[in-house]
């Protein structure tokens, strides 16, 4: 089949959709938020894909992966096994890195284990092992004539008088001894001083190199090698050679394990360090009241919560000294793993190995490579390996996921992937685009929900969901080219493809008058920059991808703020993507506080005195008003043992997480369940005479909330979400007598066009009433809007952390080594 064929689709707010995708194309689906696009992409198409391999699964395998229900749709065909790239963190665990989950760090460890050098841990001496046919061999090479001695080293730097050793020398028939540097006769009485440091090498034979040697010699090292517990020295007029049968050090007395890829794993107890079990970090748990708090923290794997210091023995490297002291090309494993990708990229290609070393690493290298290259192709050349997956952002996470499947090379795949251009600037979107065209051109289709433009016109075909959202999305509107597209006259998405709507460039910028100075600015690969940020405007620091723009922001800018705020201001807030709530219980409208005003106006209707109910009644936290026989939750858990959890929707309530009696009480013909499942925009026509409740809702509305249900879950939002929520927080909080600080870090996240633009303006009301906003953005129509841009780079990672262009929009688009003035001038009047 050509395309993959829906019919009757009605997930969520799908309304009865039918449509035909082509395979093996690079398909967009785009619309405003809440419009139906991952229903679409992820519930009904990816669902049923994923569905239907696993119940091609035996029935053994099935009991332990749990079959996902149906989507809600009469018919698909044409599916292909799916894969799913979204943007959730790929691993929480702190023992994942950029380097594990990539499996770098795997072929890192085999590379070690094979070609590794090992040196001592204490003097750094180089140190190796050899067969005592490979000594033999190497004694051989000695110049035709030279004289020499074989010696086994039986004590080494230590205290005492060693009497029991020389005895036992003497008895098994040997003659000489080397104590301190002297020959010594066995039959003579040897004195040691007990309170001071000794050598004693046993002196084994002594010959000359000639032919006819090399049995005498063979059984004379058999014997070295032995009495000096695998070491052996060659002692000529000019040099002392050692040799080794294990990897030792013969001045410290320091012995190496054997030279595997268990040693250079953190996750293994070979490898780890044992101080910090291979975390590369110590926390305290001292910090916590009780041992509960500190065991539901571990278990969260919250560590960036967790009181912690790097660790003092391995200094945050993760492994044992012996592990550290094996080296490739004169680096070991740890400060390989340290570099960017980029930088690492070059390492290995100008690695010179030699001989069987060569031949040994060759396939090993080219796995390396090839892996390093896909992180480079999609434009995360300045993360390191030892990066900890869950500090990626979400962009970060599924390009990693993504460059993993390339490597992969399958073919006759579904992909599925959610905004991959997050986190990029326009200067890397290319790598990205290339990379996805790539994969399509291996035979797979991909189906990517985007609001990219540059993404929407590259696509072979588009699929615009809306109109608007919520209960006006859920259609399809267009499909076809970006042409097709622009030409859909009721498509919002053609509306600004073709130019009928646009964002404009504000007239004027604001006038700068005062600045706030951040100097020396050295953490991370900030090259020791000085930086200014204007009060009461709009600023936008810019980049590339790993620029050091949120190591500016969040971990200098923000923190000083907190700890030294300016005259005028009364508070800085960072208004970021983290969730809203962490539980089930947590939604919009408890988080915004209209809860309570929604709890108060049911408490003041004629059913609710007459009955005694008060506020808390209308809560589904507080016993009374909830449904007890599901504590409010509106499902049910049931435990399956070793299978995963089943959730029902609870029986008594059907769902509605109050009791009957609580249902009972209505407000213009809606309970207290009915309000809840409203839509905001809904919500705000019904409490449209409610000025306490309508502010908030209308606020919610602008950011372009309208479509999220005032009792939806927090736990299911979006990071984008999240932080429009919390800024419609901010922005409906009453004026204070001082002006405030807000700081974002990519707001437009999962937003659309026209959803950029109500954003917009949201953001200019803040600063129009005196506020400073400061946002971390790569869009490039919030950034022609700002009043300052600071743009860093010129790339990123190493080669990144410097100021390149500061001032106006107009002032950057004149420098010509700013990537982001470049995008500019192809924009700017």
């Amino acid at each position: 089949m050509d395309s993959i064929k829906i019919r009757g689709a009605r997930v969520h707010n799908l309304k009865n959709i039918s449509i035909d995708i082509p395979r093996d194309k690079l398909v967009v689906v785009t619309g405003v938020s809440g419009s139906g696009k991952s229903s679409l992409a992820f519930d009904t198409i990816y669902a049923e894909g994923q569905r239907r391999y696993m119940e091609s699964l035996s029935s053994y395998a099935r009991q332990f992966l749990g079959l996902p229900d149906k989507p809600d749709v009469e018919l698909i065909e044409g599916l292909s096994p799916a894969i799913a790239i979204n943007q959730k963190t790929t691993n929480n665990n702190p023992r994942s890195t950029v380097g594990t989950v990539t499996e770098i760090y795997d072929y890192l460890r085999l590379l070690f284990a094979r070609v590794g050098k090992a040196h001592c841990p204490k003097c750094g001496k180089p140190v190796r092992s050899m067969s005592l046919d490979q000594i033999l061999t190497q004694i051989l090479k000695l110049d035709e004539g030279t004289r020499f001695t074989l010696l086994a080293p039986v004590v080494n730097h230590r205290k005492g008088t060693h009497k029991d050793v020389l005895d036992r020398l003497s008895a098994a028939g040997f003659v000489r001894v080397k104590v301190d540097g002297v020959i010594r006769d066995l039959g003579e009485k040897i004195s040691l001083a007990k309170t001071k440091k000794h050598s004693i090498d046993l002196v084994v034979d002594r010959l000359i190199k000639r032919d006819g040697i090399r049995s005498r010699l063979a059984d004379s090292l058999e014997t070295a090698l032995k009495f000096g517990n695998g070491i052996v020295f060659v002692e000529t007029d000019s040099e002392t050679l050692t040799f080794s049968e294990r990897n030792a050090c013969v001045d410290c007395g320091i012995s190496l394990p054997d030279i595997t890829p268990q040693l250079f794993s953190f996750n293994s107890p070979k490898g780890a360090c044992p101080t910090c079990s291979g975390l590369g970090k110590i926390f305290d748990v001292r910090e916590w009241s009780t041992m509960y708090e500190w065991m539901a923290a571990v278990h969260d794997f919250k560590t960036t919560d967790l009181p912690e210091d790097v660790c003092p023995a391995c200094h945050g490297h993760r492994l044992k000294p012996e592990a550290l002291s094996v080296r490739v090309g004169d680096m070991n494993i740890a400060e390989v793993c340290a570099m960017s990708v980029d930088a690492c990229k070059n390492f290995f290609a100008t690695l010179a190995l030699d001989g069987a070393d060569k031949k040994i690493a060759a396939q090993v290298l080219k796995e390396i490579n090839s892996r390093l290259n896909f992180l480079c192709d999609v434009g995360l050349d300045y993360l390191s390996l030892s990066r900890k997956s869950a500090t990626l952002s979400g962009g970060e996470s599924q390009r990693i996921r993504l460059a993993t499947q390339i490597g992969s090379a399958l073919t006759g795949v579904l992909y599925v992937l959610d905004e991959p251009s997050i986190g990029l600037h326009q200067h890397d979107n290319q790598k990205l685009l290339a990379t996805l065209k790539n994969l399509r051109d291996l035979g797979n289709t991909l189906i990517v929900v985007e609001h990219d433009e540059e993404t929407i016109r590259a696509a072979d075909n588009i699929v615009d969901i809306g109109r608007g959202a919520g209960k006006f999305g859920g259609s399809v509107i267009a499909q076809g080219t970006a042409d097709a597209i622009a030409r859909a006259k009721n498509s919002l998405t053609g509306d600004y493809l073709s130019g009928r709507k646009k964002i404009l460039v504000p007239s004027t910028r604001r006038p700068i008058d005062r600045m706030l100075t951040f100097a020396d600015a050295c953490k991370n690969n900030l090259k020791n920059i000085t930086v200014n940020v204007p009060l009461n405007a709009l600023t936008l620091v810019t980049g590339v991808s790993g620029s050091g723009k949120s190591t500016l922001v969040e971990e200098i800018i923000f923190p000083h703020l907190q700890e030294t705020l300016p005259d005028g201001v009364s508070k800085v807030t960072m208004i970021d993507q983290d969730p809203i709530g962490r539980t089930p219980r947590s939604n919009i409208a408890t988080y915004t506080g209209v809860a309570d005003h929604i709890r108060k106006l049911f408490a003041e209707t004629n059913g609710a005195k007459v009955r005694g109910y008060k506020a808390g009644r209308f809560s589904f936290n507080v016993k009374g008003g909830r449904c007890e026989s599901c504590g409010g939750n509106g499902v049910l858990r049931i435990p399956m043992n070793f299978l995963p959890d089943v959730f029902v929707t609870c029986d008594v309530c059907g769902g509605k997480r109050f009791n009957a009696e609580t249902l009972e009480v209505t407000y213009k013909g809606a309970n207290i369940a009915d309000v809840l499942s409203m839509p905001v925009d809904d919500a705000l026509e019904f409490f449209a005479n409610v000025p306490t409740i309508r502010r908030m809702l209308q606020v919610l509305h602008d950011v372009g909330l309208g479509y999220i249900e005032l009792g939806q879950s927090a736990n299911t939002f979006s990071g984008g979400e999240a932080q429009r929520v919390k800024l419609a927080y901010e922005l409906a909080r009453p004026l204070g007598r001082a002006a405030n600080i807000y700081i974002m870090d990519e707001p437009t996240t999962g937003l659309h066009f026209d959803d950029v633009s109500k954003l917009i303006d949201v953001i200019q009301r803040l600063v129009d009433r005196g506020d400073t906003v400061i946002i971390i953005e790569h869009n490039l129509d919030v950034i022609k809007c700002a009043d300052y841009i600071i743009d860093l780079g010129p790339e990123g990672g190493d080669r990144g952390g410097q100021l390149v262009a500061c001032g106006t929009p107009e002032d950057v688009a004149r420098v010509d080594t700013s990537y982001t003035g470049q995008a500019l001038r192809k924009i700017l009047p």
